[in-house]
C-alpha cells in the first residue's frame, strides 16, 4: 500500500505540475459541469438517434478512452528507458531497488485506475446524476448506466494494458492480438456471428438492466462476465511483464545525411525535419505511433459502417461526416510527435520553441495526409458514395491543418499535459467542438439541401483563416518559453 500510495502522490504532482495544483483540482469540477450540461440535452438527442444506439456510442467512447490510459506497456518502457537523475519515476525503480517489475507495473495499473476514476469518471458519473431531477432519467437507470460505462473504462484499460506488454515482447504477438482484435469486430459487426456481450460484457449488461431492459439475472451474470475479463486480461499483461528491461540493438546508417538530401523543399525547416525524421527511426515509434492513428480510424470507419448498414437510425453518417471526424482525431499524431523525446537538450542550441512547433506541424502532414487519404476513399467505397469525394477531401484536409495547428497553438510542444490544465482544454474544447458540430449538423443535409455544400466550404473558409491566425500566433505565445 506504500508504493501504491507514494504512486499516487507521484501522479497527482505530475499532473499539477502542467499547470498548477488548483487548476488540477477544478478539472473534477469541471467534468461534472460538462456532464450535468450534457444530460440536460439529452433529451432531444434521445428523441433523434434512440436511446440504445445513444449508450452503444458512448460506451465506445469511454471504451476507447480506457484503451488510450492503459497503454502501459509502451508507457513503462519509456519510462525506464528514459530515466535520469531527478526526473526517476517510481515505475522504473525495479531496475535499482529490490522490487519486482511485476508488482510495480501492478500497482502502476491500479493507480491510473484510481486517478483516472477520481479524476474524470466519478465527477463525470455524479454530474449525470444531479441532472435527475431535471429530467425524465430514473436513479436507478443513471446508476446502471455508470456501472457499465465504469466496466466499459476498465475493459479498454485492461485490454490495452495486455495487447501494449505484448507489443514489448514480441511484435509477432503484437500483430497478431491486433488482427485478431479487428477479426472479432469484423464477426460482430459484418458477419453477425455474436452478440456485442461476446466483445464487451458491459454493454451487455447494459442491454439488460434499466433503462433498456429488467433481466436481472442475466445482468449479473454480465457483470461476473466483466469483472472476470478484467481480471484475466490485467493477470496476462502482469506475468508477460519482463523480469528487467534491456534497450535493444540497432544499427543505423547515416540517417541525418540522406534524410536532409531528401527534404531541400522545406528550405530553413529542413534540418530539423531531418532530425525529427532520424528519431523516429531511432526510436521504434513509427510503428507505435502508425497504430495508435490507425487503430481508431478503423474503429471508426467501423462504427460508421455499422451506423449506416447495421443500426436503423435516422441520421446517415456519410463520408464527408466521416472525413470531418477523420481531421478531429488526426490531431492524436501531433501529441505522439512530441512525446518521441525530451526537449530540454534544444535549450543548449540556438533553437526557439516556435520554430520546433512549426516542425512538428510540417511532420504531421507528412506522416497522416497519406492515411487519411486512404481511409477517406476506403469508406466512400464501402458506403458507395464517391460522388461526394470532391467536397469530403478538403474537409479532411482543411480540418487537419486547422485542428493540428489550433491544438500547437493552444498546448504547445506538450499538448498530452496541457489539456489537464482546464483553462486550457476548456479553450480547445471550444476551438475543436464547435466547427466539428457546424460540419456534422451540415453534412447530415448534404446531398438533401441545396445550401448544404455552400454552408460547407463557408466554415472550411472560416477554419482555413482561424488556422492562418493560430499559425501567426505561434510566435507571440510562445517565443518567450523554454523547452524544460
Amino acid at each position: 500500500m506504500f508504493i501504491l500510495r507514494a504512486m499516487l502522490r507521484e501522479e497527482y504532482r505530475m499532473h499539477a505540475s502542467y499547470s498548477s495544483r488548483r487548476m488540477l483540482l477544478s478539472l473534477p469540477a469541471f467534468a461534472f459541469a460538462v456532464a450535468l450540461l450534457t444530460a440536460l440535452a439529452l433529451d432531444p438527442l434521445t428523441g433523434a438517434m434512440g436511446l440504445e444506439e445513444l449508450l452503444f456510442n458512448v460506451n465506445a467512447v469511454v471504451f476507447l478512452y480506457g484503451v488510450s490510459v492503459g497503454a502501459m506497456g509502451f508507457i513503462g518502457r519509456m519510462i525506464v528507458e528514459r530515466r535520469q537523475g531527478s526526473m526517476n519515476s517510481i515505475l522504473a525503480m525495479p531496475s535499482l531497488l529490490p522490487l519486482s517489475y511485476r508488482s510495480t507495473f501492478l500497482r502502476f495499473f491500479v493507480c491510473d485506475a484510481i486517478f483516472y476514476f477520481a479524476l474524470l469518471i466519478v465527477p463525470a458519473l455524479l454530474g449525470v446524476l444531479a441532472s435527475v431531477p431535471f429530467t425524465s432519467f430514473s436513479v436507478l437507470s443513471v446508476l446502471s448506466a455508470s456501472l457499465a460505462l465504469a466496466l466499459s473504462f476498465l475493459h479498454g484499460m485492461s485490454l490495452s494494458f495486455a495487447v501494449s506488454v505484448a507489443g514489448t515482447r514480441s511484435r509477432a504477438a503484437f500483430g497478431a492480438l491486433i488482427a485478431a482484435i479487428m477479426a472479432a469486430l469484423l464477426g460482430y459487426g459484418v458477419l453477425g456471428l455474436y452478440g456485442i456481450e461476446w466483445l464487451l460484457p458491459s454493454m451487455g449488461y447494459q442491454l439488460r438492466s434499466p433503462p433498456l431492459g429488467a433481466d436481472a439475472f442475466a445482468a449479473s451474470l454480465l457483470i461476473v462476465a466483466s469483472v472476470v475479463l478484467v481480471l484475466i486480461l490485467v493477470s496476462a499483461a502482469i506475468i508477460m511483464v519482463p523480469d528487467s528491461y534491456q534497450g535493444r540493438p540497432a544499427r543505423h546508417g547515416r540517417l541525418f545525411i540522406r534524410y536532409y538530401d531528401r527534404l531541400a523543399s522545406f528550405g530553413a525547416f529542413r534540418p530539423y525535419l531531418a532530425k525529427e525524421l532520424v528519431d523516429l527511426r531511432r526510436s521504434g515509434a513509427v510503428g507505435r505511433m502508425a497504430l495508435s492513428f490507425v487503430i481508431p480510424l478503423t474503429v471508426l470507419s467501423f462504427t460508421t459502417w455499422y451506423v449506416n448498414n447495421g443500426l436503423d437510425v435516422p441520421v446517415g453518417f456519410n463520408t464527408v461526416f466521416y472525413a470531418a471526424m477523420v481531421g478531429f482525431f488526426s490531431v492524436m499524431l501531433y501529441t505522439n510527435l512530441t512525446d518521441v523525446d525530451v526537449h530540454d537538450f534544444y535549450g543548449t542550441l540556438p533553437v526557439a520553441v516556435p520554430r520546433l512547433i512549426r516542425t512538428k506541424l510540417f511532420m504531421f502532414l507528412l506522416l497522416t495526409m497519406g492515411i487519411s487519404t486512404a481511409f477517406v476513399l476506403g469508406i466512400a467505397l464501402l458506403n458507395d458514395e464517391t460522388s461526394m469525394l470532391w467536397l469530403a477531401l478538403p474537409v479532411l484536409y482543411v480540418m487537419s491543418i486547422y485542428m493540428v495547428i489550433a491544438t500547437a497553438y493552444l498546448t504547445g510542444l506538450r499538448p498530452s499535459s496541457s489539456l489537464f490544465d482546464p483553462s486550457v482544454l476548456s479553450k480547445f474544447m471550444v476551438v475543436s467542438i464547435l466547427p466539428n458540430l457546424a460540419l456534422t449538423i451540415i453534412s447530415f443535409s448534404f446531398g438533401h439541401a441545396g445550401f448544404a455544400a455552400a454552408g460547407i466550404v463557408a466554415v472550411l473558409v472560416m477554419l482555413l483563416f482561424a488556422a492562418m491566425l493560430f499559425y501567426r500566433g505561434i510566435d507571440a505565445k510562445w517565443s518567450g518559453t523554454g523547452f524544460n
